[in-house]
């Protein structure tokens, strides 16, 4: 017996909708962040449905199943750091670093590139974090935090990233301490980044929190707050 509050911290629910498929056994099958369109969402019950028989992860699923209509390339940002991406604290400099888990063949991450990264508020605070690339289907070399040199791919689904665009924010110590998986429009992406940039996830544990006092501040304050625009 527990409360619904305790029960979702217990898995880590930072956005609403969050959907999770528990088995049998009463673990995880399958967590669904934020809102899926219809034809993605009846996907993702038919994987979950199929369990342990189906072959690879969610995320390659969808790709063959329901694929978005997409740019087929990643696009190149000056704020990101040059191949190849070393993410150890030693490279980082101690600085918090952003890790952008992409691929070629996503709308979603046109659309946060075209959308959400050139707004000067995510700017500016994109320029208080260190930031990398990982491609999911790239066998290109990446230095993880703890030091092991591993392929794009490989770190992926060892990070088990089901998502693309996905954002895993480390400390100054290479520790992951906060990740948004799935696209979220402009104002929640800045409020990821200052969640962490500002280090408000040290005193705040509950992001969902965070984002409500943050837009109360701006509203406080004369300001509009566009959760969809």
């Amino acid at each position: 017996a527990t409360t619904e509050k305790a029960f979702a911290r217990s898995l880590r629910v930072q956005f609403t909708p969050t959907l999770v498929v528990l088995d049998e056994r009463g673990g995880a099958a399958l967590r669904l962040n934020g809102y899926l369109p219809p034809n993605q969402f009846d996907a993702a019950l038919d994987y979950a449905r199929a369990g342990a028989a189906q072959p690879g992860t969610f995320a390659e699923y969808l790709r063959r199943r329901a694929p978005p209509p997409a740019s087929g390339r990643l696009h190149a940002e000056t704020w990101l750091s040059a191949a190849p991406v070393d993410l150890t604290p030693r490279a980082a400099q101690g600085r918090p670093q952003l890790v952008l888990f992409e691929q070629k063949v996503c709308a979603g991450c046109d659309e946060m590139h075209a959308e959400g990264f050139p707004r000067p508020e995510v700017a500016a605070l994109l320029a208080k974090l260190r930031a990398s690339r990982i491609d999911i289907g790239s066998g290109e070399t990446v230095r993880t935090p703890s030091g092991e040199s591993l392929a794009m791919r490989d770190w992926a689904q060892a990070m088990r990233l089901a998502y693309t665009p996905s954002l895993v924010f480390l400390d100054g110590e290479g520790r992951e301490v906060f990740r948004v998986e799935g696209y979220v429009r402009p104002f929640h992406l800045a409020s990821a980044l200052e969640y962490v940039a500002s280090g408000a996830y040290r005193k705040e544990p509950e992001f969902q929190r965070f984002v409500e006092s943050r837009a109360q501040a701006r509203r406080a304050a004369g300001g509009r707050v566009e959760l969809m625009k």
